[in-house]
């Protein structure tokens, strides 16, 4: 797709977002969305993804992100748009 319709986006989670299945079902809503990118625990306790795909299909994976799986409690989401990196999939990066 050319760059000119797709979108880089990245997300910051703050609340009960870690060790409650967050990252797996992340990745799943992403392939489900046609999001490419990664998603990453941080030592403070928050969330960290970078996300690239159209930016109708970057919306829908932001509701997903604001709600995130049945045992999370997500209270805040911070975005902020990015450089394309060409993702080629969407990963969970554990360290």
């Amino acid at each position: 797709m050319p760059d000119s319709v797709m979108k880089h986006i990245n997300i910051s989670i703050r609340g009960r977002v870690q060790n409650v299945g967050f990252r797996f079902s992340c990745m799943e809503a992403a392939y489900k969305t046609g999001i490419t990118g990664f998603v990453k625990n941080r030592r403070d306790g928050t969330l960290y993804i970078e996300a690239e795909g159209t930016p109708e299909n970057i919306e829908k994976f932001i509701q997903w992100c604001s709600k995130g799986p049945i045992w999370a409690k997500v209270h805040d989401v911070h975005l902020s748009e990015g450089e394309l990196q060409h993702f080629k999939s969407f990963e969970i990066i554990r360290k």
